[in-house]
């Protein structure tokens, strides 16, 4: 009876985990189908514009639940991984914190302005998802992540030489111009920073992140918004100060960017022998004392390429003049970077200038506080991929 009962135990035991073993393979062949199935139409096509609406179980599969391993980096208002998509596309899949308040306008904003935007020099947006309480972002995944990673680290500089550089530039000037001239709409990025400057395999420059951008009618000049959203160092006075924002406010921001690409310096950060100089006010001394050369980013050690820098530094300096009516507009600095043969124009001090506000007022503590006061959000750190 007692080896009856044993053996009946044993086979329950058995039979008990074979049985949970059993279904456990069931579960997983099921979930495996329901992943097939959700991505069958789901894979990118290199070929088509339309957004993908992307199922949860892609993503999550794509990305390996989300892991550590295929994190980017983390902005603003959520988190960006790497992904691969079934037939081995890979993605870069930004994802909305579902703890925050910020990023709904903007998931909203880049959605349907950059499926309108199609152009070389921007990142390309596959899609979406907004299963599962999720709100996902697809991109296209560029391997050298962004311009930033590069530019204000003294040890991968050098390997931004002169010709890249100007590459990069122009790349820049490129994707720029459609945005105001060639596309449908006038489209105000708001948030162009280094950051925000992707690198594909080639060093191509890509613009991402159009989460704070705004479309203007052709005829329009200018527009206010009450809600002030930028980054420090990056943004135009009349922003600042009255909430405008028009074409000219991007001339603003490239000519900041312009001189970070050939000095290799922060906007954040002061400079000159007293750090009491902010990177545009330190540009404009040196260029007036004709000691250009010293704001140059030393791993730029190309002698030829001198004249060619110095026009560089002339044009971005006319780009972050303080009245807007005084920077050259998109395609006039398209010309003007180009065409060697064309004249620049002399700037004037440049916006923020702390010297300029002694000089007005004889109160250099007031002049620190109104260029300190930018407001520093930024919802669009758009991580290096």
């Amino acid at each position: 009876m007692a080896a009856a009962l044993l053996l009946g135990t044993i086979f329950c035991y058995y039979y008990y985990h074979y049985y949970q073993r059993t279904i456990t393979i069931i579960t997983k062949m099921i979930y495996k189908l329901k992943i097939y199935l959700s991505s069958a139409e789901e894979d990118v096509d290199e070929d088509s514009y339309d957004l993908i609406v992307f199922g949860y179980l892609t993503i999550k599969v794509a990305t390996n639940n989300f892991s550590k391993e295929n994190k980017l980096g983390e902005g603003g208002f959520g988190t960006v991984y790497k992904g691969k998509l079934r037939k081995g596309h890979e993605i870069a899949v930004k994802r909305l914190s579902k703890t925050s308040n910020q990023g709904l306008e903007e998931f909203k904003n880049e959605i349907t302005l950059t499926a309108r935007l199609q152009h070389v020099n921007l990142v390309r947006l596959f899609g979406y998802c907004t299963k599962r309480n999720e709100k996902l972002l697809v991109y296209e995944y560029l391997p050298n992540k962004s311009l930033d990673h590069f530019l204000f680290d003294p040890r991968k500089s050098s390997f931004l030489d002169w010709k890249k550089r100007v590459n990069i530039i122009e790349g820049i000037t490129q994707g720029l111009l459609y945005l105001q001239e060639y596309s449908n709409f006038t489209i105000i990025h708001r948030d162009l920073k280094a950051s925000n400057v992707l690198l594909d395999h080639q060093m191509n420059p890509k613009i991402s992140d159009f989460g704070l951008a705004r479309i203007f009618e052709k005829n329009e000049l200018e527009a206010n918004t009450s809600r002030i959203v930028g980054t420090y160092g990056c943004v135009p006075p009349e922003y600042v100060r009255k909430g405008i924002y028009s074409p000219k406010y991007e001339v603003y921001s490239f000519g900041v960017l312009l001189l970070q690409i050939i000095s290799g310096k922060r906007s954040s950060h002061y400079y000159s022998p007293d750090e009491n100089m902010n990177l545009l006010e330190y540009a404009y001394e040196l260029w007036m004392d004709g000691r250009g050369v010293d704001f140059l980013d030393p791993s730029l050690d190309d002698s030829t390429s001198h004249c060619k820098i110095m026009r560089c530094m002339q044009v971005g300096l006319l780009c972050v003049q303080e009245n807007s009516a005084d920077r050259p507009s998109m395609l006039e600095v398209d010309t003007l970077l180009k065409n060697e043969g064309t004249p620049v124009g002399t700037p004037n001090m440049p916006a923020f200038s702390m010297k300029k506000h002694e000089d007005d007022k004889g109160d250099s503590s007031t002049s620190r506080l109104k260029f300190s006061s930018i407001n520093d959000v930024t919802i669009s750190q758009m991580v290096p991929r």
